[in-house]
């Protein structure tokens, strides 16, 4: 069983698809109105999959209960990882690019993208993938446990390419903590497309053109 979803498909028969991963405390509507600012009307048939994360309490917030992709320990993101969790919702994101696959999508259609939390796990799962996909999108976001990332990302996706924005006055994930990230990346050798903008923890219009730019070059202008 697949995590539950809103779904919006461009037109019928989609053989393209974006898993879209929510933020802390949101849920899977949170990014249903980038979907008409985003797509361009030259693009096939395309299906936007926006899971909603479990509800788990939170131990920065209290242990208040809230829709999440893993607990968070305290402010620096960096440290004190939930492991557990972090593997728990890398597993889940397997299932929904296996049901996107039994739907008719070929991995090599399908774009990975997440923001904040959902975009740490949008980059950690995207890199271990065992079916090369189009393209991997990680906004405002970190790659969590790196350091075991190194042993188990996959070779399949060793050429895909990696968008990456940030907010330059973010205070939820310091842009630092992105750069980190991209630049772990790129020392392993990926290709990764960074962005950052004169913004806080959110999305911005320019950051949504220049994603759009980037999915045109990977995969949508087929």
């Amino acid at each position: 069983m697949t995590l539950e979803c809103v779904e919006i498909e461009t037109a019928p028969k989609p053989r393209h698809a974006v898993i879209w991963l929510h933020g802390l405390g949101a849920d899977g509507h949170d990014f249903e109105p980038i979907v008409p600012q985003l797509v361009r009307p030259e693009w096939p048939a395309l299906r936007f999959v926006f899971p909603h994360a479990p509800i788990r309490p939170i131990s920065l917030n209290g242990g208040l209960p809230m829709r999440a992709w893993y607990d968070i320990a305290g402010f620096d993101l960096s440290q004190k990882q939930d492991e557990a969790g972090i593997r728990a919702s890398l597993a889940e994101v397997a299932k929904l690019v296996a049901r996107e696959v039994g739907r008719g999508v070929p991995a090599s259609n399908l774009v990975l993208t997440g923001f904040s939390q959902g975009g740490a796990i949008a980059l950690a799962a995207g890199v271990r993938h065992a079916q090369t996909l189009a393209a991997i999108v990680a906004l405002s976001t970190y790659l969590p446990i790196a350091d075991m990332t190194a042993g188990e990302r996959g070779e399949a996706n060793a050429a895909t390419p990696i968008f990456m924005g940030h907010g330059a006055f973010d205070p939820v994930v310091p842009q630092y903590l992105g750069e980190r990230s991209r630049d772990q990346l790129r020392e392993w050798g990926y290709r990764v497309d960074w962005h950052s903008y004169p913004m806080a923890h959110q999305v911005c219009p320019q950051e949504i053109d220049e994603l759009a730019e980037f999915l045109e070059q990977h995969g949508m202008a087929r």
